[in-house]
């Protein structure tokens, strides 16, 4: 009896205690002002808005009116819809046209793009500063804080001049990768994106990595940043810049996590939501399902190069499809476009597939990426080893992380043939290692406290009960170069030291050579 009521009292303690703790993480719904970006940004962010607004916060979305996958009317949210002339996909189809038959890095015509691009926006924002109703409202409407997405910076701009609160869903930001300007970064063991290094390099290759720094540093004094400053200094009482915006930042919800990511600093309002749009996988459609069952034991290949390439170059299209033709696997590759003329049976080009779904399924072999952020996550969170063939942006970094840890291979897009793609198709299909290496990352990565969704939403309530979260900010960002690097303190320390001892050389010196003078005079 004693046993079952102390066992009765200890369960009610944990009800309570679990009761307690849903309660004072629960926030009543709030206002939430999004500045996403287009393209698949919007998808990462399409799905924390779709778990905010089941737990009842009020969205609002600024959106372009040449937006290609943000609609004007949805149930999650509602709109503020921004004129603009001329679409960003735009940029992404004449670029791809000009650079898809090559590596694309970190070229001149590619910096050009993106000054572009931020112009564009900059506009965009100017357009809302000066239409005094829509600023009315956007004070009126009092939201609790603003969700940026900021590799394009005016949602940091907007913030600042509500004074609201922020919080990023960021991976990258105006100017590269987020961490650079956040957390002390080493050049020494921190690769720069568009490097291709990983964690340990050599001498030439840090020397490397340093100039691929200089590059990005000129990009945001040159390029990028002068366009915000000017926004600024008009519209935001004392001006500022872009990286001071982007460091005042409450949270950063960083979408990324260190089973992928190098080891490195970071800061205490960064949390790490890699893969949080990973969700179980849910049954396929019945015509897909009798397609990916007819592979029996050979299984399944899938392949998509993401939502900014529709299809290769026909010649690469032709020499990958001829390869495929001759497996014994069954083949899923979205594609758009003029079929290959090397196409198999046993491969079925579709315009669109439920890429989660299909990862999920116990019949997929391997995966054929480009190495998107997206599809990188969604391999590891499913198991699902990676042939990528990197085109542009972070992908080739995003594959490397794979490949140096044996889940993936890459092969350059100018390197693709018949041969080196069979070669390489093959080996990820029958060397074991590569699958039991991105099973043990889905297992590390799975294995968390808090599912990284649930740390999103908790972080961007926490902001709202608390009105911000300035007391996780360090105040560096704020201290001179000179004194950041305890420049002033070593010139202290090094003159306090070398002026007595100057001084008593000095006086020393001097008796020595009055006592000389004296002698002298004597004789």
């Amino acid at each position: 009896i004693v046993g079952s009521m102390a066992l009765t009292c200890f369960s009610g303690i944990i009800t309570l205690s679990l009761h307690l703790i849903l309660l004072t993480s629960h926030c009543d719904g709030g206002n939430i002002l999004v500045f996403p970006v287009d393209g698949s940004h919007w998808i990462n962010m399409k799905i924390l808005l779709e778990e905010l607004h089941s737990r009842g916060h009020n969205i609002s979305v600024i959106r372009s009116s040449t937006s290609w996958y943000i609609p004007e009317k949805s149930p999650l949210y509602t709109s503020i819809t921004i004129e603009m002339d001329e679409a960003l996909e735009n940029f992404f189809d004449i670029y791809l046209q000009e650079e898809t038959s090559k590596t694309c890095r970190l070229t001149k015509d590619f910096l050009s793009m993106i000054t572009q691009a931020h112009l564009l926006w900059c506009d965009a924002t100017i357009q809302i500063f000066q239409n005094p109703t829509l600023v009315k409202n956007l004070k009126d409407s009092q939201y609790d804080l603003v969700l940026a997405d900021p590799a394009m910076g005016p949602g940091p701009v907007l913030a600042k001049y509500l004074k609201l609160p922020l919080v990023l869903n960021v991976r990258w930001i105006t100017s590269g990768e987020g961490h650079f300007i956040l957390a002390p970064s080493p050049l020494s063991y921190i690769p720069v994106p568009g490097s291709g290094f990983t964690d340990k390099m050599d001498f030439i290759q840090r020397v490397k990595n340093f100039f691929f720094y200089s590059i990005i540093q000129f990009q945001e004094k040159f390029l990028v940043g002068p366009i915000y400053d000017n926004l600024c200094n008009k519209y935001i009482e004392g001006g500022c810049d872009i990286v001071s915006l982007l460091q005042g930042a409450d949270i950063w919800l960083f979408r990324s996590d260190f089973v992928f990511e190098f080891p490195r600093p970071t800061m205490p309002n960064v949390v790490y939501i890699g893969g949080f749009q990973c969700k179980p996988a849910q049954p396929l459609p019945a015509d897909l399902e009798e397609f990916v069952q007819s592979a029996g034991e050979h299984g399944v290949i899938i392949m998509t190069l993401g939502t900014l390439v529709n299809a290769l170059p026909k010649e690469v299209s032709d020499e990958i499809a001829s390869v495929f033709a001759k497996m014994p696997q069954k083949v899923i590759w979205r594609h758009k476009g003029e079929h290959p003329s090397t196409l198999g049976n046993n491969t079925l080009l579709v315009d669109w597939m439920p890429q989660k779904d299909l990862l999920g399924h116990p019949q997929i072999k391997v995966f054929v990426a480009h190495g998107g952020t997206n599809g990188v996550q969604e391999a590891i969170y499913f198991g699902v080893p990676v042939l990528g063939i990197p085109l542009f942006f972070d992908q080739y970094d995003n594959l490397l992380r794979l490949q140096k840890r044996g889940a993936a291979k890459i092969i350059q897009l100018a390197d693709v043939n018949g041969h080196t793609f069979e070669k390489t198709i093959k080996e990820l299909l029958h060397k074991v290692s590569y699958r039991e290496n991105m099973q043990r990352l889905s297992s590390l990565h799975r294995d968390q406290q808090m599912p990284p969704m649930d740390q999103a939403t908790f972080w961007v309530e926490y902001v709202m009960r608390h009105k911000g979260a300035p007391h996780l900010r360090t105040e560096a960002y704020r201290m001179p170069w000179y004194s950041y690097y305890c420049l002033d303190v070593l010139i202290f320390l090094v003159t306090t030291v070398t002026l007595p001892l100057f001084s008593i050389f000095a006086i020393a010196k001097f008796l020595c050579c009055t006592k000389k003078r004296t002698k002298t005079k004597q004789n």
